[in-house]
């Protein structure tokens, strides 16, 4: 091995032990052992794909503290990879996260902020094309197809510690860098590849939740270590887990939406994404039908069916994988499970169906503006405004305590279920999501409900935290993904800043864990989970904007990222 590559390699080995990099960033300066040593690293070129090849993996490196330490009294680690194992990168971003930890006044809270917003960039961008390479031809279990499926920038976003895409969390994680897109063409080319990606996901297997990689990146596919029954069937190279969650189709509206809004681009808008539209719109209305025929009362069995073997009741469907029986006439679309990926108890998840209605409608409105397809336009405003009205009528129930409140699950009998869950779509986010005004009177009584352990059997209380949890991780465990909902969703200043001081205080690795035990905060759920940091990411860039003077300090103005 040369010199150079023993530097690099060498370099690469202390950031894994101490986060130091100078001595790998030193190595890859022009000039820096130049020659024939510096062009030959494990025996061939320097590139980008050896280096990485030597990077420590981040699901290790993120559980243990590096260096430089931040300046603020719990001396927060800097947990971001060397630039070289990095996965994307954006001059951007970078400015960013300077614009806003200078002007920051808690050092941990900023160190937290320096870590978590280019987290996904920095660690899950797994696959991306930018459309500008040849197309290269692909055989695939289904054979080589000519119908124009993964042309053009592809982008496969992966959650963090496990090797798949989940629709939802890849919305979630690229959601902060939305406003970046109209500035930075290589963040556009990033969003634009992970729509086409996520529409070839959902015409391929519009009832799944998490992909392998796409074909084209020729990464290999894991398995997720169950065993499962599961119709419409699926291919196991293209599908990581095939849980039918409603709010997955409604994040990729979401994640098209947000694209046009940011840059007004329609460059998404091809004959697969329509194809995409088309095809969640089928399952929409698949899931809309009654469990029992609403003429002669014969059982219809639903297309979509899922069992698992598992000891763990939330891991699969009753019923031989039916699940308990909708009515019909209510307008509401049915999810077999919610965000967390756990079974819905009753099918009509009110979360999820707030987000579809708020998203049909934006894609309406997305339609329209870009003069495509009137009349598509005017049937998917039609669709949402009907579901919200559905929401409104049959997702809201009469409480003795708190008034009329927001309930989490429906069946359209009567029965209903009270409770919240961290995971969004949630009761807690229905704001964040559009769907109401914070100062809506059922969301307010609503939000006191699900924040308090009287209203809420998953609001859980420790001596160490607290916060909503739910049943996927147990009843010992809050997530502080819900704080920080909690704290976007306020307007008192207290409030907010309890908040943060509260997910500050858990995140002694520099970064936002899955869930933290509300007895014991060293015991924690996934130290690489980049949705809850990308949710760390926006609270931040909510706060600049709309109350600064909380982590920028009395008198400061506020920071907008879309300026």
């Amino acid at each position: 091995m040369t010199p150079a590559a023993v530097l690099v390699l060498v370099g690469l080995w202390i950031q894994g032990f101490t986060g130091a990099s100078a001595s790998l960033d030193d190595a890859l300066k022009p000039g820096h052992h130049d020659g024939p040593e510096r062009q030959n690293l494990l025996h061939g070129p320097l590139n980008a794909d050896r280096l990485r090849a030597a990077c420590p993996d981040y699901t290790y490196y993120s559980s243990s503290p590096h260096r430089p330490l931040s300046e603020g009294p719990l001396g927060l680690p800097f947990q971001r990879p060397s630039p070289p194992c990095r996965t994307f990168s954006s001059p951007l971003v970078e400015d960013v996260i300077q614009d806003i930890t200078k002007r920051m006044q808690d050092k941990d809270l900023a160190r937290i902020f320096e870590n978590a917003f280019p987290n996904t960039l920095d660690t899950t961008v797994r696959w991306h094309q930018d459309g500008t390479e040849k197309p290269k031809k692909h055989g695939t279990h289904r054979g080589q197809k000519h119908d124009g499926s993964w042309e053009g920038p592809q982008s496969f976003i992966v959650t963090g510690d496990i090797d798949a895409e989940w629709l939802r969390d890849s919305t979630n994680q690229l959601a902060q860098y939305q406003p970046l897109a109209k500035k930075d063409k290589k963040i556009e080319k990033l969003i634009l590849g992970a729509i086409n990606t996520q529409a070839e996901f959902v015409i391929e297997s519009p009832y799944c939740n998490a992909f392998q990689p796409p074909p084209p990146s020729r990464l290999p596919y894991t398995q997720n270590g169950q065993f499962d029954v599961v119709h419409p069937t699926y291919e196991p190279a293209v599908v990581f887990e095939c849980k039918y969650e409603l709010d997955s189709l409604a994040h990729f509206l979401a994640l098209s939406n947000q694209f046009y809004k940011s840059t007004g681009s329609t460059a998404f808008l091809t004959p697969r994404w329509h194809a995409a539209l088309t095809t969640l719109l089928r399952v929409l209305d698949k899931q809309a039908e009654p469990t029992f025929d609403p003429e002669t009362g014969r059982y219809v069995k639903n297309e979509y069916t899922f069992q698992r073997r598992t000891n763990t009741g939330t891991e699969t469907l009753n019923l031989a994988g039916i699940g308990n029986p909708l009515n019909g006439g209510t307008g509401l679309i049915r999810s077999a499970f919610r965000p967390s990926d756990d079974a819905t108890i009753l099918g009509f998840y009110i979360p999820a169906n707030a987000m579809m209605a708020v998203e049909l409608k934006r894609t309406s409105e997305m339609l329209r503006s870009a003069g495509r397809q009137s009349e598509f336009a005017k049937d998917l405003r039609r669709r949402g405004e009907e579901l919200e009205k559905a929401v409104w009528e049959h997702g809201v129930v009469e409480t003795k305590k708190y008034g009329k409140v927001f309930a989490y699950e429906v069946d359209g009998y009567g029965s209903t279920i009270i409770m919240d869950d961290a995971n969004i779509p949630s009761l807690l986010a229905l704001p964040v999501l559009g769907f109401v005004d914070v100062s809506d009177e059922t969301y307010q009584n609503t939000r006191k409900m699900i924040l308090q352990r009287e209203g809420n059997p998953y609001y859980l209380h420790g001596k160490a935290f607290r916060g909503i949890g739910g049943p996927h991780i147990g009843l010992q465990n809050a997530w502080p993904m819900s704080v920080l909902l909690e704290a976007m969703t306020s307007t008192n200043d207290t409030e907010i800043m309890d908040n943060l001081m509260m997910v500050r205080n858990v995140s002694r690795l520099g970064l936002v864990h899955e869930s933290i035990s509300v007895i014991r905060t060293s015991a924690y759920t996934r130290s690489w989970f980049a949705w809850a940091n990308s949710v760390f990411a926006q609270t931040i860039l909510d706060l600049a904007r709309r109350k600064p003077h909380v982590i920028f300090g009395e008198g400061a103005e506020p920071y907008d990222i879309e300026a």
